[in-house]
């Protein structure tokens, strides 16, 4: 087995279609996506590429997502986001300022899967997609009908 990353795909914004940019990015460093390759694409490129990225200045913090983000120290509308993407709050790291969560989608994880990294500005965060498989599959249909099959 051989891994080799990606390099050069550009920034990716709301509405890109990430099949395609895979594709270019991979065949212009010299390593073209085959058939029988295994394709791995980060939650974060395609939470952007589906715009799930939210301004916090248009978040409002409940009087829970405030009080939970005294005790931890992180920003209440942070908080708040974590609280509206969790079905429930598993264990609270509060020290730390992380709420491992289970999120609206089933998945256990740090903060909803709530991320501050990598996005434009500094009050901007993404949320994970709204459906992860359907993602996946859009991704597939693209790189499959691009890829010639070998037998």
């Amino acid at each position: 087995m051989e891994i080799i990353g990606v390099a050069g795909i550009p920034e990716v914004h709301p509405g890109d279609e990430l099949g395609p940019m895979v594709l270019q990015a991979a065949s212009a460093q010299g390593t073209p996506i085959e058939d029988g390759d295994v394709v791995v694409v980060t939650q974060k490129i395609v939470s952007k590429a589906e715009g799930q990225l939210v301004d916090l200045s248009t978040v409002e913090p409940s009087k829970k997502a405030l009080r939970l983000a005294a005790e931890s120290g992180r920003n209440p509308r942070i908080v708040e986001l974590v609280l509206r993407e969790s079905r429930t709050i598993v264990r609270k790291g509060l020290e730390r300022g992380i709420l491992i969560t289970e999120t609206i989608h089933g998945f256990v994880c740090a903060n909803a899967g709530i991320d501050t990294s990598n996005v434009p500005g500094h009050e901007t965060v993404s949320l994970l997609p709204k459906d992860s498989d359907r993602s996946a599959a859009a991704i597939r249909r693209h790189l499959c009908d691009a890829i010639p099959v070998t037998e």
